[in-house]
């Protein structure tokens, strides 16, 4: 198989032709590795590129393969990692001057259990400041494949670059307010937020501790769960991880969606959005339709409060992670972050509790609309494949911000899991996402539907010309 045809394999299509002895985990990480050095110092996606201990795990996962020791779906896979998860030795500098010369003395609780599946690191990936919106003025944002005049997303933005690009098989991402779903519809990629507490934090640099998941970012369903049956599960050095068992995600995979309920507030979802976005999304729920699935009428309770209360509470929750550098060294941040974390400490004690409040009833009534449905179909963003400079004008437009968080954030401030799928493209050319977003603990419904969905369509497929 010639180089050409290998960096847009899928992430579990490679690991079954390393396992059948068909490719060699060398050289497909020799193979990443030139395609790194050959883009990415255009796409920027990479904060620090991990060649020689790649090579050297690439060369342990070939001795074991080759004694019949397969570790999983990911053994000798080569992958990524967001920065601001410790990978041991590793910079882990979250996107800041101020953290640049970290150096981790161990690994995050889930690089360790992927280097414990036998997957390659290739590198840390580029990230915005403190996995806020920006990324800091002395740092060089990564740029969308499809086009370079596009967004390529916040806060995972490197994730979502290089893995579209083909400059990793599968990556991590995180997400707070959306930064696992904006680069995914950004760059064309699949992405899964876990629920909150379905995967251990430990070891991962913290942007607002209640509101953050840790989760894959692929090209395809299956690989999320692939990459998900690894990272997930119960950890003592996180005990906000809940020891409910790990299903096996790639099991019972039928490609059809009978028997399954999805939901849609078509008031809500239509309201604000534009043609393209709306489109993507009826398409997705024409194509459920199809598979078997139940496509019906549901009321979402109002999230405009939850959206409000989701800068407040990221602003308090972030200056406690900041807090042994912020305000002493203001003058090393970047002004969005800073101003996130000026947001957070003009709160009061009263002003957090009516938040917290308002945030468990939310909560309470998403949980009964999931008495209704199995999953709920939303738009990943109210606006498709935004420029960077209608990015710019963020800060003086409400609505711009508000139909950037509206089917993102609310879903933070719930913990609830969501899958966002690719499902076309823009006047523009930039690729256009939706979301599922399900129960509690319920990814295996995500990675269904949207292996179902991909098996009937190959929006997922389709690869920026580098």
């Amino acid at each position: 198989m010639s180089t050409t045809d290998l960096h847009y394999l899928g992430l579990v299509e490679v690991g079954q032709q390393i396992h059948a002895k068909k490719l060699s985990p060398v050289e497909v990480t020799k193979a990443m590795l030139e395609r790194i050095g050959k883009l990415d110092g255009k796409l920027k996606s990479y904060a620090y590129v991990m060649a020689d201990s790649a090579l050297a795990e690439a060369a342990a996962a070939e001795k074991d393969i080759a004694s019949g020791k397969v570790r999983g779906p990911l053994h000798g896979v080569p992958i990524a990692i967001k920065d601001l998860c410790w990978v041991k030795g590793a910079p882990a500098a979250h996107g800041m001057t101020i953290h640049r010369d970290f150096h981790p003395s161990e690994d995050a609780t889930v690089v360790a259990r992927l280097k414990d599946a036998g997957a390659v690191i290739l590198g840390k990936l580029q990230q915005t400041e403190g996995a806020y919106a920006d990324h800091h003025p002395e740092i060089a944002p990564p740029k969308n494949p499809w086009n370079a005049d596009l967004w390529s997303g916040a806060s995972s933005s490197g994730s979502g670059s290089a893995t579209a690009a083909g400059l990793c098989f599968g990556s991590l991402g995180t997400d707070t307010g959306g930064s696992i779903r904006f680069p995914s519809a950004a760059n064309g990629i699949t992405g899964l937020k876990p629920t909150w507490g379905r995967v251990s934090r430990y070891g991962a640099y913290e942007l607002a501790a209640t509101l953050d998941h840790i989760g894959p970012m692929t090209r395809s369903a299956i690989d999320c769960g692939a990459m998900l049956g690894v990272i997930a599960g119960a950890d003592p050095k996180d005990t906000t991880a809940v020891p409910l068992p790990v299903p096996d995600y790639l099991a019972g995979l039928s490609g059809d969606l009978k028997g399954v309920k999805i939901g849609v507030d078509r008031r809500w979802t239509g309201e604000g959005t534009d043609e393209t976005a709306a489109k993507v999304l009826d398409e997705g729920l024409r194509a459920a339709a199809d598979l078997g699935a139940t496509i019906q009428e549901i009321s979402f309770p109002d999230p405009k409060a939850v959206i409000d209360d989701w800068f407040p509470l990221c602003g308090i929750e972030a200056a406690v992670a900041h807090e042994a550098t912020y305000p002493s060294r203001k003058a090393e941040y970047g002004p969005g972050l800073a101003g996130l974390l000026d947001l957070g400490t003009a709160q009061s004690g009263m002003d957090y509790q009516k938040i917290v409040l308002r945030r468990e009833a939310f909560r309470g009534a998403v949980r009964l609309v999931f008495e209704q449905v199995d999953l709920i179909a939303v738009p990943a963003q109210a606006f498709a494949a935004p420029t960077l400079a209608k990015m710019a004008s963020l800060g003086e437009d409400a609505s711009l911000i508000a139909g950037l968080l509206r089917f993102t954030c609310p879903f933070d401030m719930t913990g609830s899991p969501t899958i966002t799928l690719p499902g076309g493209f823009a006047a523009n050319g930039g690729p256009v996402a939706f979301q599922f977003v399900g129960r509690h603990f319920d990814e295996a419904s995500l990675v269904r539907a949207g292996d179902a969905f991909q098996r009937v369509t190959d929006w997922h497929k389709r690869h920026p010309a580098l």
